[in-house]
């Protein structure tokens, strides 16, 4: 039995509602797979993308940098946390989640900066490898640091889409084999369907708070909105 992998891109409107864009069926992911999902949603109509959070998927962030140049993307912090946490041993765990915390709570990108050299030289000898993941993936963790609180919130972790697939996943694992990937996709669009008019329905929360805020640090691309 071969497994396949159902890769989901959601979107929050100008309007703060949440909506599927697309769901794509693959064995594997990688640049070209992801090119090829980002240029479907540009020729079925995406105009813009202001900003995306990715779980670090294999070639993604490129991807979205490629077919939407103008887009910051942001790697989520809760899977950034996980990562590194797998190096760690099981007592420090606590201290260590401690000292990263500092990092991505930070008031400012030149804070996190120096939370993360104090990890660097608390834990570094230790756990070489927790610093140099944050380190190299540091261009795209930190995106997020650039903009307001309310912002931040919505950014820095995937935890919207990750809540989307829990529910998906209490259809799907009640049955386990497919006739093939169009079966799997009309039932998780059924399933999307249902989500959609039972818990979509009203704007993300202080979402005119939020949007006041976008208008002013990307005015010249939310015209088209008005």
């Amino acid at each position: 039995m071969n497994s396949r992998a159902v890769y989901t891109v959601l979107g929050v409107d100008e309007h703060g509602y949440k909506d599927v864009l697309g769901m794509y069926v693959a064995e594997t992911e990688g640049a070209r797979h992801w090119l090829g999902v980002l240029s479907d949603l540009q020729q079925r109509g995406v105009k813009d993308i202001l900003m995306a959070c990715t779980d670090n998927l294999k070639g993604f962030a490129d991807a979205i940098e490629t077919i939407f140049p103008r887009t910051d993307v942001q790697g989520c912090i809760v899977h950034q946390v996980r990562h590194t946490l797998r190096y760690v041993g099981y007592k420090d765990i606590p201290a260590v989640l401690a000292d990263m915390k500092a990092i991505y709570k930070a008031k400012d990108e030149q804070a996190a900066l120096e939370a993360l050299d104090a990890l660097a030289e608390k834990w570094g000898d230790r756990y070489p490898k927790v610093v140099e993941s944050w380190r190299n993936n540091w261009a795209r963790l930190s995106t997020f640091l650039r903009y307001p609180e309310p912002i931040r919130r919505l950014i820095y972790t995937t935890n919207i889409i990750e809540g989307y697939h829990a529910q998906l996943r209490k259809v799907t694992k009640t049955k386990r084999v497919f006739d093939g990937d169009q079966a799997v996709l009309k039932l998780l669009y059924l399933v999307q369907q249902r989500i959609a008019k039972e818990k979509w329905q009203k704007p993300l929360l202080n979402w005119r708070s939020i949007y006041l805020q976008l208008e002013i640090l990307f005015k010249d691309r939310l015209t088209h909105f008005v």
